[in-house]
């Protein structure tokens, strides 16, 4: 793991009691799953869902790799997806290479595929996809909903065997604005912290 993401995931760990209680509950269920699939040998697999699949469920997608490595706990894989197809937000994207992610792109203009890397040999293919894409598991997986319209929209999620609902503000809101920046680099902080945690809690 590249030395500036372990050294931010450290910083974070330290900050565990600044997720609100009830909070902590909620990620406590995706930590359960994890805990259950793997008492029963079978994979891992995360699905983190929003509407565009452009900010918050790649954020969800990235970090849980991550936290993964960060604990040392192997076999778990992370996908994300949407209600549609749109793009791995440029925003988004900035606030990974800030805290030292190397992200490459494939140079496609509508929908490019990005290699997202924290580490020399960890490496995952972020790109805006529907949560049904052949890229993502079609059973057998936990749905993780990062945005209230998904968690609206999808009533259903054919083959997941579990759901959460972990909402986050959308830093869309910000675009354009001042706060654009921070708004997003806050929203990428926030994932990272809450998504160590539940790995904490697995480890």
């Amino acid at each position: 793991m590249y030395l500036s993401i372990q050294n931010y995931c450290y910083s974070l760990v330290k900050q565990f009691d600044k997720i609100e209680p009830e909070r902590k509950k909620i990620l406590s269920s995706i930590s359960n799953f994890i805990l259950q699939q793997k008492a029963q040998n079978k994979q891992v697999q995360l699905v983190y869902i929003c509407t565009h699949n452009s900010r918050r469920s790649h954020f969800g997608q990235v970090w849980a790799s991550v936290a993964a490595a960060y604990y040392g706990i192997s076999d778990i894989f992370t996908f994300s997806g949407g209600t549609e197809a749109t793009a791995f937000n440029i925003n988004a994207i900035r606030a990974l290479e800030k805290v030292g992610f190397i992200i490459h792109s494939d140079g496609q203009l509508n929908n490019p595929i990005y290699k997202v890397c924290y580490g020399e040999n960890e490496c995952m293919v972020c790109f805006s996809k529907v949560y049904n894409d052949s890229a993502n598991p079609k059973d057998n997986f936990l749905a993780i909903m990062t945005c209230g319209e998904a968690e609206a929209n999808c009533p259903y999620i054919p083959g997941a065997i579990g759901r959460v609902a972990t909402t986050y503000e959308d830093p869309k809101l910000y675009d354009g604005s001042p706060e654009q920046d921070k708004a997003y680099d806050d929203r990428c902080r926030q994932i990272a912290l809450e998504t160590l945690y539940v790995f904490f809690l697995v480890k």
